[in-house]
């Protein structure tokens, strides 16, 4: 009964942790003890897993400041160990705590250890009975099978608990991501309408400073003609009330001046059809704001590659060109030569890249399969800007004008000849209500597509060439034409 006893005080005193008696035993709200070491090293895994502090039996959380120490659970622990040091307690183990004899058999049946007296009882009575050292090793290695079994299991859960907090915490990345994108997309839709706002407003107060101009010049108009009338009044006045000399000198000329008066009516401007604001198309506006956003999913770095036959200088991070006079061999002084391809070449796939054109009076972009000389004496020439050359490409050239270049037309395209010479290119004017001073150049190698953005204008699409026939590599194409301002690769952040 003793042993008994001794065995249920000495389980209630043991760490759960480490599952030998208490040292340093420290107490949490919940009411579970640990020794101090073990409570320590868990509170310290607790923390890089869930970021907080947890009893390892009942996961209540707590603060570190109140672990208390157990004075009174030390002390028990302490008399514990000195009652199973003791070699009476020692004896007493070993010995039948019923009939005092030395504990030397083992009863399968009960699973218990049994004393001679305890197997002839009536309880233990048909019971098959081993001698303990027999069984010892035996059990001894069923403990040491269920042990293996165990920690394998413990591993196995600890390693779906990390499962667990590795897909929590990729979850809460994800979410991280998917807010910042969508408060970054709202803005940037924010900032179309700002713009949106700002160009109806600069528009409407260009309209009013024009209108009121007019207005205020035929007021001034008004003043003088009414002023001019005032003075001839007078006169007449002054004549009706004065002599018959001075009525009658000069009367011929003042109703002449009468009769020559007309009545000049102001400007108004009631029937002349000024622009009604409509708020702009959001659908429209949106819908073309994910078509860009689409595209600039496949932006590429590209740079510049230099070419000694160009007239177009390179930077030093080969990311921005101008143009710059030279003196070739063949035509003397030129004002243009060629353009320069960007890095890296083109086989498959989907590739995006702006360029910054801001301010420049002439300018050329787009794809095109290898350079072809595109020079005279005179300056630039065009009749290899087409698809059939391999150029697919837009620009501003020709006093201002947007344009695309397409293959060249025959006569006998027309109806007013079967003449088989042809022109070249086919010049596609480009209408836009925001001159682009970033542009967007979108490859889709497999569709055999190029597409042009008005980044500026919220990503309006400026213009597709379909149906490309890519036989090889392509590569990005600049030209500066002869303005020396630059073009320059904008990057994704800029």
């Amino acid at each position: 009964m003793a042993s008994r006893i001794l065995m249920n005080i000495k389980e209630e005193v043991t760490c759960p942790i480490c599952l030998e008696l208490l040292t340093e035993p420290l107490s949490l709200d919940c009411g579970h003890s640990f020794c101090q070491a073990c409570i320590t090293a868990n509170h310290k895994k607790s923390m890089l897993h869930q970021g907080e502090r947890s009893c390892p039996l009942c996961r209540i959380s707590y603060p570190s400041e109140n672990l208390r120490p157990n004075r009174h659970l030390a002390n028990i622990v302490e008399r514990l160990r000195e009652v199973m040091l003791s070699p009476e307690e020692g004896q007493k183990v070993d010995h039948c705590a019923r009939h005092g004899e030395k504990l030397l058999l083992f009863c399968q049946q009960d699973g218990n250890v049994i004393c001679w007296l305890c197997e002839r009882s009536q309880e233990h009575r048909g019971h098959h009975t081993l001698l303990v050292e027999e069984v010892a090793q035996t059990y001894r290695e069923n403990l040491q099978v269920a042990l293996e079994t165990m920690r394998q299991k413990q591993q196995d859960a600890e390693k779906l608990e990390a499962d667990v907090r590795e897909e929590q915490a990729s979850w809460k990345i994800q979410i991280r991501d998917d807010k910042t994108n969508i408060m970054a997309e709202f803005k940037q839709l924010r900032d179309i309408l700002d713009c949106e706002e700002s160009n109806e407003l600069q528009i409407l107060e260009k309209e009013e400073k024009n209108i009121l101009k007019r207005l205020t010049q035929s007021e001034n108009d008004m003043v003088l003609q009414t002023q001019s009338m005032g003075v001839l009044i007078s006169d007449l006045e002054h004549r009706l009330q004065g002599s018959v000399m001075e009525l009658l000198q000069g009367v011929d000329e003042v109703i002449k001046r009468v009769k020559n008066v007309t009545l000049q009516k102001p400007k108004t401007f009631l029937n002349e059809k000024r622009r009604v604001f409509r708020a702009p198309d959001l659908k429209g506006m949106l819908q073309v704001f994910k078509e860009l956003t689409e595209v600039q999913r496949y932006w590429v770095h590209v740079t510049l590659v230099p070419s000694h036959l160009s007239c177009a200088v390179i930077s030093e991070d080969e990311r921005q060109v101008r143009y710059q006079e030279r003196i070739h061999q063949s035509f003397g002084k030129v004002k243009y030569f060629y353009g320069v391809l960007g890095s890296p070449s083109i086989r498959s796939g989907k590739h995006y890249w702006e360029v910054d054109v801001s301010n420049k009076s002439a300018w050329i972009l787009g794809v095109c399969v290898s350079l072809k000389c595109t020079a005279n004496r005179n300056g630039p020439r065009i009749e290899n800007y087409q698809p059939k050359n391999g150029y697919w490409v837009i620009g501003l050239w020709n006093a201002g004008n947007y344009s695309a270049f397409q293959d060249s037309v025959k006569y006998s395209d027309f109806q007013d000849g079967s003449h088989s010479a042809t022109y070249g290119p086919l010049i596609v004017p480009l209408f836009m209500t925001i001159c682009p001073n970033r542009v967007g150049v979108f490859l889709d190698y497999e569709a055999c597509t190029v597409s042009f953005f008005n980044v500026t204008s919220n990503g309006f699409l400026i213009y597709k060439f379909s149906n490309c026939r890519f036989s090889d590599s392509v590569f990005p194409y600049f030209s500066p034409m002869t303005c020396e301002l630059p073009m320059t690769l904008c990057s994704p952040r800029s």
